[in-house]
């Protein structure tokens, strides 16, 4: 390669940051067409939902999780995943909905939703769409506390209760069920019985194993059924 060719690319190289680029021999510049990303466009598969529109505005509370507020979080959509979103996952519909770029909210389609996390109050949690699990029977987003072997879920719902609020406005009212899922089989959890009740075969030693580290087993706290379930996983063959 010559000396004049070494400078054309290193000419080139200079000015296409800038928009241009030099004409070898000519002391002329042209524009050059700087390609920019298209968010709208790359996004594209998250906009394949419908305009969302808020059906109770007249119900006291809110349907959504954790916030009425948008959360930071994250989002696979048939394997592709999408960070920094801004998201509020309904539960009263079961449903995600995001602001777009031209000031639309949109609820996302969940048939092509894999999974999303929301960050509230510092706290990551992640969900699941259960929506095509005919084995299990859990339909639509759970959130994952735990995943081995066995595998913990935490369902969460809102309902509305009629006139509840001074015999004139209805209420929304947040409920959750807890779901162990073990060879296949899902199993609703209430309580520490009902865990050991499932695990007789090992109910010994996870008795043990309560004892020994000290633990508090509630519904009121899914989270405090992980341990145990993860002990399991480690004995069981």
């Amino acid at each position: 390669m010559n000396k004049n060719n070494l400078l054309y690319i290193f000419l080139l190289t200079i000015f296409t940051g800038s928009g241009l680029y030099a004409i070898p021999g000519t002391g002329e510049s042209l524009p050059v067409k700087i390609i920019q990303r298209d968010p709208l466009k790359e996004n594209q598969i998250l906009y394949k939902g419908k305009v969302w529109r808020n059906l109770y505005s007249n119900v006291k509370g809110d349907q959504f999780l954790f916030s009425k507020d948008y959360l930071p979080g994250s989002l696979t959509m048939n394997g592709k995943s999408f960070k920094n979103l801004s998201i509020n996952y309904d539960i009263y519909n079961d449903e995600i909905i995001t602001p777009t770029n031209q000031g639309s909210i949109l609820q996302l389609n969940k048939e092509m939703v894999d999974s999303f996390t929301l960050i509230f109050e510092y706290k990551t949690y992640r969900f699941k769409n259960t929506l095509e699990d005919s084995l299990t029977g859990i339909k639509g987003y759970v959130n994952v506390l735990y995943k081995g072997k066995s595998a913990l879920y935490v369902k969460y719902k809102k309902e509305i209760q009629l006139l509840a609020v001074d015999d004139k406005y209805d209420l929304f009212y947040e409920t959750y069920r807890i779901y162990f899922l073990k060879d296949g089989i899902v199993y609703q959890l209430t309580n520490k019985s009902d865990l050991l009740k499932i695990l007789y075969q090992d109910k010994t030693r996870i008795k043990d194993f309560i004892k020994k580290n000290k633990l508090r087993i509630s519904k009121k706290v899914p989270e405090s059924f992980f341990p145990v379930i993860r002990y399991y996983d480690s004995i069981s063959h």
